[in-house]
């Protein structure tokens, strides 16, 4: 009776300079959410993969562990051979399969992944690819010598897969070799062929700014927009610290409340929760509860952002207006986006801050409270 494939291995090499994006390319924020965590989502969603190993620096191995508690992480290699040995090595022994993957492949399909992985299982060795769509010329010298049949060329992509004990040998025997693109070439040497599963052209390596303009329109045509609306409103009394948006301002009264009484990230966070479905402040952080009273609202925003990264989702804009009759805000505009944009991981071009009068209509506009409406909207991503 064949085995059955139940306990398989990401490898997700991720260990690049990015030399010619300026900057890690697996790390550059794509619609909102690192290279590298989009990757690692798609084989979350494999059933069978029961162990992640990210190759990367320690640098990213922090940010990653803000999205996930339960990666295994090795250290880079000098080359990519030697970085993949570094993930294999860093594997369970009861793996039965495994997947070597790009980091910088953010758009891989899980199920092509899967296809692959129980290929590969059964058959020893499996690559994603997809057909050569262009005319191939082999050049020497800028002088075409021949041109190719396209009819029998594919690109190589990964996820490329293989019975684990298939690519320890290979790495083993032929992990020195410098040149080597991938593993599969490695694992021809020892004479194993290795099978074409069919991707999609989707699976694009990011390599250039190109690519990520590409890679953005494909996600940003697959994934699913919220929007939520928040609202907070608190009385102003002398003794009390005026915080907004994480930032303290010189006043004479400040907010009377359960906690600091940031009104802008009370709103900006039941905004947040709104578009996630995931209720309010209010249940997250009790106002009957004692032992929270005079807590920082910051750290009321730090569990709201959590739950965004437990939802697979990113805040993209948020637009924030307080409503005050005093001190005057204007001259805080861009204090407060900077420190909006900090707390909420977002680039300040997407933070919108303001502040309209009361018109000394009411209690506001006697400078005895304070009120703040937000506007945020997220990026789901593919439900599929």
């Amino acid at each position: 009776m064949r085995e059955e494939l139940s306990f398989a291995g990401a490898v997700i090499v991720a260990g690049g300079l990015g030399k010619r994006m300026g900057r890690p390319k697996q790390m550059l924020p794509l619609a909102g959410r690192p290279v590298l965590v989009r990757a690692v989502d798609a084989f979350k969603k494999i059933p069978c993969v029961r162990q992640i190993v990210v190759v990367t620096s320690l640098e990213n191995q922090e940010i990653l562990k803000q999205f996930f508690s339960d990666l295994t992480f090795a250290l880079p290699g000098a080359t990519r051979m030697a970085s993949v040995i570094n993930g294999v090595h860093k594997l369970d022994p009861r793996v039965q399969a495994v997947a070597v993957h790009d980091g910088a492949r953010p758009l891989v399909d899980p199920q092509a992944a899967a296809r692959c992985l129980r290929r590969g299982f059964t058959d020893g060795a499996a690559v994603l690819a997809v057909p050569v769509k262009d005319t191939v010329k082999q050049v020497r010298a800028g002088t075409v010598e021949q041109t190719l049949q396209r009819s029998s060329l594919w690109a190589a992509q990964t996820p490329q897969c293989y019975r684990a004990e298939v690519l320890r040998r290979a790495l083993d025997k032929f992990g020195y070799l410098q040149d080597a693109t991938d593993e599969s070439q490695l694992v021809e040497r020892l004479g194993v062929s290795v099978k074409i599963e069919p991707s999609d052209y989707k699976n694009l390596k990011i390599t250039t700014p190109e690519d990520l303009v590409m890679a953005e329109a494909f996600v940003n045509t697959a994934a699913c927009q919220r929007i939520g609306f928040g609202f907070d409103l608190h009385r102003l009394a002398a003794g009390r610290k005026f915080i907004i948006g994480g930032v303290e301002l010189p006043h004479s009264k400040g907010f009377v409340g359960h906690s600091d009484g940031d009104v802008v990230l009370h709103a900006v966070c039941d905004a947040i929760l709104g578009a996630l479905c995931q209720g309010e402040i209010g249940l997250l952080f009790p106002p009957s509860d004692p032992t929270i009273e005079g807590i920082d609202s910051r750290e009321i925003a730090k569990r709201v952002l959590q739950i965004v990264h437990e939802n697979r989702a990113q805040i993209t804009h948020m637009d924030v207006t307080l409503i005050t009759q005093e001190p005057k805000i204007s001259p805080h505009y861009a204090a407060v986006r900077a420190s909006l944009a900090k707390i909420f991981e977002l680039d300040e071009k997407n933070v919108s801050f303001k502040s309209k009068s009361h018109e000394h209509v009411g209690e506001i506009g006697r400078g005895e409270a304070a009120m703040c409406h937000a506007v945020v909207s997220l990026l789901m991503g593919d439900e599929k």
